[in-house]
């Protein structure tokens, strides 16, 4: 068995990966109020701080600063995910694996996490959650995607409206992210 190791660090920030498990799918932005209900649920009772997200039709991308001695990241997963799927009608398939463990098909059950560096690394990551719509083809403009943080970065002036400009008329492919 693959044994999986994260790095947890009290008061850290963090950039998070999750994906549905059928990526086929676009139950994320389909269901946006039941996710961001199931959001809502886990910090009433697991405060945290989501410094950016973007939501996409079948994953989303994160970037979380976890409370002052408090680095139990993998438990707010487990409710948000929980709560999101109990909204759900169960009609998805389940494999005899899942079914035996009592789970349902909508998540992949792990996700990728990434410990925030410094303050270049958590800018570089900011930027990268909020460029991925446009990476994944899905707008020509970060302001034309709903589901994003990024309009709320614009109200607080970290980022002008047209930041990014329209990629689809860039010749470099505009790269974002984690380094080459």
């Amino acid at each position: 068995m693959t044994s999986y190791r994260r790095n947890f660090v009290p008061g850290g920030s963090f950039f998070f990966t999750v994906n549905l498990l059928d990526r086929g799918q676009s139950l994320l932005t389909a269901n946006i109020g039941l996710l961001r209900a199931a959001f809502r649920e886990t910090r009433q009772r697991h405060p945290f701080t989501i410094d950016a997200i973007v939501v996409l039709p079948e994953h989303l991308h994160a970037v979380w600063t976890m409370p002052n001695g408090d680095a139990d990241f993998a438990m707010r997963w487990r409710q948000i995910k929980s709560a999101f799927s109990r909204k759900l009608s169960p009609d998805e398939l389940v494999s005899p694996s899942r079914a035996g463990k009592a789970e349902r098909g909508v998540w992949q059950r792990r996700y990728w996490e990434h410990t925030i560096r410094d303050e270049e690394d958590y800018a570089r990551h900011i930027d990268y959650v909020h460029i991925n719509p446009v990476k994944h083809g899905l707008v020509d403009r970060v302001c034309d995607w709903a589901p994003s943080s990024f309009h709320r970065h614009v109200a607080l002036g970290n980022y002008p409206p047209d930041w990014a400009g329209d990629l689809s008329q860039c010749d470099d492919g505009a790269k974002f992210g984690e380094r080459s």
